[in-house]
């Protein structure tokens, strides 16, 4: 099958949809399928050889963060040329309700239009005042994919469509073979070590990161060898400054690492933890902790349950309550056992999510959305937007 995928935000810089679009790419030519990817990215950016870049993108504000996206005249051109040199057997676009590449790519799409949605945004703000281009997009999209179900829920509510609920893959070999940090996990035996990671923007409220310091301050003096490694974005004297003078030493901060160094430090952990608050659609960190061999520990929401079987496959504690996080940490710690069991059954859940598993059901969809299009192309031109 020969294969069309557009990814709206810029490959130069690294993030949740891009890291989604290259392993579903490479998860797909490993099956024997033909793929092309185009992104926004500089003409002299390194990039795997299936993607074209799309030129240099400019950053937009959307859904609370800054996304890096390509966009206009010039852009419409390259995505036209490329359709029509690509002759697609199917065009896979994400997120394409953003001012992007993937909105450009429907309007100019001539066969079947498969679309993921990763967030549970309704819609982009530059686009509520352009509510036909809007029902233009969604008319031409045949088949929908959300990553989660809060994701699928916007697709019934609020987007007059269903969707098919597939969720982020996970390169689980990748995770499972990394190499752990020099000196890294360490001694782990009751009332003695352990090292606890936490990965994410720490200086974010909904990451719960306060709630993993307090529990980490309240067992340090009864823990002599106890560790934490904190891997994200953020300067480091904010981090240290909210920890005692007499614990820093036991706090490491690695900073934004690569995506095979975040497999490596999630490999360096007795427990994961995952303090988080709210606001979380999936849990995509629990996927890469469970195929690193991880235990995970994590608050009780929807999202995360979902992901660990209700507790089957990781230990979930009260939303925001750091004396209940300490007490399964203790519990954990001191337990080999018991993490072994959260572990194994963690092996099984993690296997659905492995990227080749993945692919099959996204290909499925494929195969749905081309029946459902017989053959048929759309034959009108869209104005407005060229």
């Amino acid at each position: 099958m020969r294969i069309g995928i557009v990814c709206p935000y810029s490959f130069d810089v690294p993030g949740g949809v891009q890291n989604h679009v290259m392993d579903l790419a490479e998860a797909l030519i490993a099956l024997g399928h033909e793929v092309s990817v185009l992104a926004p990215a500089d003409e002299d950016s390194p990039l795997p050889p299936y993607v074209v870049p799309a030129g240099r993108a400019v950053p937009l504000p959307y859904n609370g963060s800054v996304a890096r996206i390509a966009f206009g005249p010039v852009s419409t051109a390259r995505v036209r040329r490329w359709i029509t040199r690509g002759d697609f057997d199917v065009l896979h676009v994400h997120e394409p309700l953003t001012l992007s590449l993937s909105l450009l790519a429907v309007l100019s799409a001539r066969g079947p239009v498969v679309a993921t949605f990763h967030t549970a945004i309704t819609r982009s703000r530059a686009l509520a005042a352009a509510q036909g281009v809007l029902q233009i997009v969604l008319e031409r999209i045949t088949a929908r994919i959300a990553v989660s179900a809060l994701a699928r829920k916007v697709q019934v509510e609020h987007l007059d469509g269903g969707a098919v609920e597939i969720p982020n893959g996970v390169a689980v070999a990748k995770f499972a073979d990394a190499e752990p940090l020099p000196g890294w996990p360490g001694e782990c035996g009751p009332g003695t070590g352990g090292t606890l990671g936490f990965l994410g923007r720490f200086t974010e409220p909904r990451k719960g990161f306060p709630v993993l310091r307090d529990a980490f301050v309240a067992l340090a003096p009864r823990r002599p060898g106890l560790r934490l490694l904190v891997a994200g974005p953020g300067e480091p004297d904010e981090l240290f400054d909210q920890f005692p003078a007499a614990l820093r030493d036991r706090v490491t901060f690695l900073g934004l690492v690569s995506e095979p160094d975040k497999a490596r430090m999630l490999r360096s952990v007795h427990l994961y933890v995952a303090p988080n608050t709210g606001g979380e659609s999936f849990g995509m960190i629990l996927t890469e902790a469970l195929a690193a061999g991880t235990t995970v520990v994590a608050s009780d929401l929807d999202a995360f349950r979902r992901v660990l079987d209700g507790g089957r496959a990781g230990r979930l504690f009260p939303t925001g309550n750091a004396a209940a996080l300490g007490d399964a940490l203790v519990e954990l710690l001191d337990d080999a056992p018991a993490r072994a069991v959260l572990t194994a059954s963690g092996d099984q859940v993690v296997a659905s999510f492995d990227w080749p598993v993945v692919a099959r059901r996204v290909l499925e969809v494929y195969a749905a959305a081309i029946e459902a299009t017989d053959g048929r192309v759309i034959d009108e031109e869209w104005v407005g937007l060229g």
